[in-house]
């Protein structure tokens, strides 16, 4: 099996890889009968050279590889068919923006295995950025919040050589006594805890956050049995909700008192967003920055307005005329909002090297075994089929022949 390390075509061009040179080597040492290649690029985190310093071959022409491994959309360009690609697809909720993408897939016979897709048999993912979108997005956050009201200083995330450089700042800042509400419970939830333990800022419960006053900077976790309810019953199930969202509503509403809300929770069209646009005419809604880190556009932050990029973070939402505005206004009618919508790129070498060691791990072996339930799963399409778990993106791949119907 020839495995290829493609260079990243999607505008703007993204600096994380799939494999580190350090990891490349290891698999050609451990795992002899795989071959690996390089496409060269000059935006990587990780450059040309330290590829070549590795020993790893390099090669502009990856048309002999047998699979191909990259992190963000291939230009349908780009697309060689008939062979294996990983990257994230963004097409398993019909992304109408993509739709183009899943089309020259099918056309191609190209076997597209999405890495959001990848699971254990239990669901969970195997693999994914979210601990760095959560690292990077609660940085941002505070970085905000600090320039907003003019408090303190933080340098972004991606003007840092790594994470322990960014989180060495914080020593040198004192947080006022903010509160600020952080939802979901993966690993974006994970690396959002993780900066607020680094910033010593204080955990308590919902009930103490929304009933107590502090005099130190506090933060509340709020998970799916936190924030949802079933309309009729009241109660909450874990099993119900992921497959009849609709039956729920969310208790959110209340936590608009906090400060910052950093959102990492997932959400679908089908899940209640965390509150509607004229709740922030409230008398009650205070919140002031929002970093929604899994940054879905009209999603569970309804006043997200779209993306912003990493040298452009923020943008401001006015709550009276409901459109973009300056941001860092100390002035109640605005909203600052963080949705970079490519977080761990901010942090590239870290991220990327956490994420080829559980591809290394757990990936590669998959990929060398005649049959893998876990490939299967997350195989969008191949050979110019959906893949079994993704016949409902029948009307979304193959509209024309809908039509035709």
């Amino acid at each position: 099996m020839k495995i290829g390390l493609i260079k990243e075509g999607k505008i703007p061009t993204d600096t994380r890889v799939a494999l580190t040179p350090g990891q490349c080597l290891s698999l050609c040492e451990n795992f002899n009968q795989v071959e690996l290649v390089v496409q060269p690029s000059p935006n990587r985190s990780y450059n040309n050279e330290e590829y070549l310093e590795a020993g790893i071959p390099m090669d502009d022409d990856v048309s002999d590889c047998d699979v191909l491994l990259g992190i963000k959309e291939v230009p349908i360009k780009d697309l060689i068919p008939n062979k294996t690609y990983f990257f994230f697809s963004h097409t398993k909720k019909k992304q109408s923006y993509n739709q183009q993408l899943m089309q020259a897939l099918i056309d191609r016979k190209i076997r597209m295995i999405d890495y959001e897709a990848l699971t254990y048999d239990n669901g969970k993912r195997i693999i994914g950025f979210g601990f760095f979108a959560g690292v990077v997005g609660a940085h941002n956050a505070l970085l905000t919040f600090g320039k907003k009201f003019e408090q303190f200083d933080l340098k972004p995330a991606y003007q840092c050589k790594d994470m322990l450089q960014m989180v060495a700042q914080y020593q040198n800042i004192e947080i006022p006594p903010v509160k600020i509400v952080v939802t979901g419970d993966g690993r974006v939830a994970h690396g959002i805890v993780h900066i607020m333990n680094a910033m010593n800022i204080t955990e308590v419960s919902p009930e103490a956050f929304l009933n107590t006053t502090y005099d130190v900077p506090v933060f509340t976790k709020l998970k799916n049995e936190h924030l949802y309810i079933n309309k009729r019953t009241h109660d909450y199930s874990r099993e119900e909700f992921h497959a009849h969202p609709e039956l729920y509503e969310c208790l959110f509403e209340p936590y608009c008192s906090a400060d910052i809300l950093i959102n990492g929770i997932y959400w679908d069209t089908n899940i209640p967003r965390l509150f509607e646009k004229e709740t922030v005419n409230s008398k009650d809604f205070k919140l002031s920055v929002i970093a929604d880190v899994t940054c879905d556009k009209d999603g569970s932050v309804p006043i997200n307005l779209g993306s912003s990029s990493i040298p452009d973070p923020v943008y401001g939402y006015n709550k009276q005329t409901g459109s973009m505005d300056a941001p860092f206004i100390n002035n109640s009618d605005i909203i600052d909002i963080m949705a970079v919508d490519n977080l761990p790129n901010e942090l590239p070498r870290d991220a990327s090297r956490v994420f080829g060691e559980h591809i290394l791990e757990f990936i590669l072996p998959e990929l060398l075994k005649p049959e893998s339930a876990i490939l299967e799963r997350a195989t969008i399409c191949a050979n110019g089929e959906l893949g079994a778990h993704f016949q409902y993106l029948e009307d979304y791949a193959f509209p024309r022949q809908n039509i035709n119907h």
